[in-house]
């Protein structure tokens, strides 16, 4: 399937958002134990678990960004392209792609799928718009780490 779909967040329809059963549970825990830390994010993780398709994870998609998966998108702004992977706070390593669902791109990226494009807002401000290029289903992910 090599069509691209590109719908924006900020064109007022935004990308399909699709997570497997088994961590919705973490998330939400997540998301409520960072409101007084960081409440606007927190406030969009759950906003993003309260709109999100949720599915057996057996039958996530492959091509949707969930934790675990390593994912690679572009900056449109800059054409940049960056891979990285979305993992639960304690996993993080910026050094290693391995960045915390409690991030704002990691609470972007969570559940969307292969060619959506969003809206998103730097720390610093700046709006940029992401697309999602493709996704490294888990179990490869997990066979290149190990070598």
């Amino acid at each position: 399937m090599n069509e691209q779909r590109s719908i924006s967040r900020g064109a007022g329809r935004r990308p399909r958002v699709v997570i497997g059963a088994e961590c919705v549970d973490r998330l939400e825990a997540l998301a409520e134990g960072a409101i007084q830390r960081n409440p606007d994010l927190a406030d969009r993780l759950l906003g993003e678990l309260g709109r999100a398709r949720i599915v057996p994870t057996a039958k996530l998609p492959s091509s949707v960004v969930a934790i675990g998966r390593a994912v690679t998108y572009r900056d449109e702004t800059t054409g940049q392209e960056r891979t990285v992977t979305p993992v639960f706070p304690e996993d993080a390593d910026i050094a290693s792609g391995r960045i915390s669902i409690l991030t704002p791109i990691g609470v972007a990226l969570i559940g969307l799928a292969e060619g959506a494009s969003l809206d998103w807002d730097t720390r610093d401000g700046t709006r940029r718009v992401l697309t999602v290029l493709r996704v490294v289903p888990h179990d490869f992910a997990e066979g290149l780490e190990a070598q």
